[in-house]
């Protein structure tokens, strides 16, 4: 990022290359990232709800949403995403644009791979939840 501001800015000129690389980057750790993020409790929630809740309250939620919103989306990416991935490997897909980066299907590669980390930390969120309400686990917070 910083060198393509500077050379945007100092110079007048910029990169395609690292103007996609930025928004790749950005995907990858998005992409990535968003397993370790699930393990940790730290997505966004309506906590003016949840954080006033028993734990046990908070386990049904998870549970309930782990299979309502997270696997059937998860799913749902990780299928279509597959099929984005492997037709972009087929044929190599680089960047449209002339100096952009050659490889973009690598990057695709990322989706169906990063929904399928959170998909397996969602059945380990889902699997603690249901331990809590059964009693078999500790209430207390997982992620810490």
């Amino acid at each position: 990022v910083f060198v393509d501001v500077v050379m945007r800015y100092a110079f007048n000129t910029s990169f395609v290359f690292t103007q996609e690389l930025e928004w790749h980057l950005f995907g990858f750790i998005f992409l990535i990232g968003a397993g370790y993020t699930l393990s940790k409790d730290g997505h966004v929630r309506v906590d003016i709800i949840y954080q006033r809740l028993r734990p046990k309250a908070k386990a049904w939620i998870n549970l309930i949403g782990g299979f309502l919103f997270l696997f059937p989306g998860c799913l749902m990416v990780v299928i279509t995403g597959w099929k984005f991935a492997y037709n972009a490997f087929v044929i190599l897909e680089g960047s449209p644009d002339p100096g952009g980066i050659p490889f973009r299907f690598i990057i695709k590669g990322t989706i169906p791979v990063g929904f399928a980390l959170i998909t397996l930390q969602g059945i380990s969120m889902v699997i603690h939840s249901f331990f809590q309400i059964k009693g078999l686990e500790s209430t207390e917070e997982h992620n810490s």
